[in-house]
């Protein structure tokens, strides 16, 4: 198969499909559409990006200061992390003031071999996963990123995005810069470069001053790791500990799996050093309105972690059971589209009393698809990583729970299979408000105008994804369900996806997306 764009002519369903935008997948309106370009089918598409219409995740970052395993502990952080990024993984260790570093497209288990991890020694260490995009890989881009520095060499890994990195760019390329990346994490390391403070920690302190978004930045010098979360605390951030040791992530579930503890959250505008004198926290600024992800509870993170103490499970759970109540349909079964939907799904279940089942199954194993696709599979390219049951569905109606519609394309095409199944009625819900907006705190999302719900009205969706009704949790039952954490009070979350409340002054609508990019 020779590498570029594939088109096929589609028959019109005879769908309503209101204002549908193209996507990666032939549309169901008669017209040819790209279907894939690269050097295999299903490319970009690691995660439940690309074909599959879904958000694109976040990055993970995972850190170590004090163990003599920190590249190994690394290496099982970010396995547990792959769920925020299944584009490239790296590791840079410190021994001595040495850099050891390692960077690849892939996942961690095809980046990291006995071999390449073997040189990568030091007790201190930063790790990170870049999302899945579509379509390009860079490795330029693949983090974390090592520079050189006038105090030594410098490393940075960066979970989310500078709303104003593209603005800071073009005024330090007049002064002169030089950039080898498109990521916003080099323009931090110019940042940091060119400050007037010798010490490294005030450098930093002046560089994040500069910078406008939502970030979680793991720095790493000779002899310092520092950890420092925006003033809203829009990216999850946590510290742990395993022994003497001290970690970060971007979840707790990466602390599970190496055996850590969960010691608390990173504050808002809070920076942590950790060096040879111990662990001392610090402001860089003011804390801000405090405004955590909401999607982070709705859709990326994973079940078994807890973000500022609330845990995922039980949180979607909740949306779920809020859910049922705030649209209750009478129905034979309850299904959720796997994986981020299932805990809500359940919790419609418990409320309704509505049987759970698994209607629909996620073929995991679909990889690098090198092989032509049927026309089927040209046509309905998620028929390649979900299935319908249909013993489960047949002759029944049925309810299917999703966290979100972005485009549409893949809700039309769930329901479609689950009709294609013997579904007698698909009744849609979803445990989040409509998407309505782009995010500028490293969620890749589309422009508003390709963003359904920003475009049509709820019943005009429904018609468009072929449902027999379609509701959407309100923002009040999404707050609800998440619940006050830690913070208790002071919790608060970013919903500005769907109400176009930005916690932070949004400086350049261009700069979508995640800072790796």
């Amino acid at each position: 198969m020779s590498n570029g764009v594939r088109t096929v002519a589609t028959p019109s369903s005879g769908l309503e499909v209101g204002k549908l935008p193209a996507a990666p997948v032939a549309e169901l309106e008669g017209k040819a559409h790209e279907l894939w370009t690269g050097e295999y089918y299903n490319e970009g598409v690691a995660g439940q990006g690309g074909m599959f219409d879904k958000l694109n995740e976040e990055c993970g970052v995972f850190g170590v200061y004090g163990h003599p395993d920190a590249s190994q502990l690394c290496y099982y952080g970010l396995h547990a992390l792959q769920h925020r990024g299944q584009e490239s993984a790296g590791i840079c260790t410190v021994e001595d003031g040495k850099f050891n570093y390692y960077r690849g497209m892939g996942l961690a288990k095809e980046v990291f071999t006995n071999d390449n991890l073997e040189p990568l020694v030091g007790s201190t260490a930063i790790a990170h996963v870049r999302y899945s995009t579509a379509g390009e890989s860079k490795l330029a881009n693949a983090q974390p990123l090592v520079f050189k520095y006038r105090e030594g060499d410098l490393a940075i890994a960066t979970n989310g995005n500078l709303d104003n990195a593209n603005i800071i760019k073009r005024e330090l390329e007049r002064k002169g810069s030089i950039f080898q990346t498109t990521s916003d994490t080099e323009v931090m390391a110019h940042l940091i470069a060119r400050s007037e403070h010798d010490d490294i920690v005030d450098a930093v302190k002046d560089a994040m001053n500069q910078v406008i978004g939502g970030f979680a930045f793991l720095i790493v010098t000779k002899d310092k790791l520092i950890a420092a979360l925006d003033p809203n605390g829009l990216r999850p951030f946590m510290i742990g500990r395993l022994g003497d040791a001290y970690l970060f992530a971007s979840e707790s579930c990466a602390f599970d799996a190496v055996g850590a503890t969960y010691m608390r959250d990173v504050q808002p505008g809070e920076i942590i050093v950790l060096d040879r004198d111990g662990f001392r926290s610090e402001r860089f600024t003011e804390e801000g309105r405090r405004a955590i992800c909401a999607m982070e509870y709705i859709y990326f993170a994973r079940p078994d972690s807890d973000i500022d103490t609330i845990n995922i499970h039980s949180a979607r759970k909740r949306m779920g059971k809020r859910l049922a109540m705030e649209a209750f349909v009478d129905a034979d079964v309850v299904t959720g589209v796997p994986d981020s939907s299932i805990s809500a799904a359940i919790g419609f279940a418990e409320q309704t009393g509505i049987p759970y089942e698994l209607g629909l199954i996620k073929n995991r194993y679909t990889g690098r698809t090198f092989i032509i696709p049927s026309q089927e599979l040209r046509e309905q390219g998620v028929k390649m990583k979900l299935s319908a049951v249909r013993k489960v569905v047949e002759g029944k109606r049925v309810v299917m729970i999703d966290d979100s519609i972005v485009r549409g394309t893949t809700s039309l095409r769930i329901v479609n299979l689950l009709r294609e199944a013997g579904a007698t009625e698909v009744h849609v819900r979803i445990s989040s408000p409509p998407f309505m907006n782009p995010c500028y705190y490293g969620i890749d999302t589309p422009d508003r105008k390709e963003l359904i719900a920003a475009m049509n009205s709820i019943e005009e969706i429904r018609k468009a994804i072929n449902a027999d009704s379609l509701h959407f949790l309100t923002r009040e039952g999404l707050l609800d369900s998440i619940g006050q954490g830690a913070s208790g009070a002071k919790s608060g979350y970013c919903t500005a996806c769907f109400d176009n409340e930005y916690p932070t002054e949004i400086v350049d609508t261009t700069k979508v997306g995640c800072a790796c990019d």
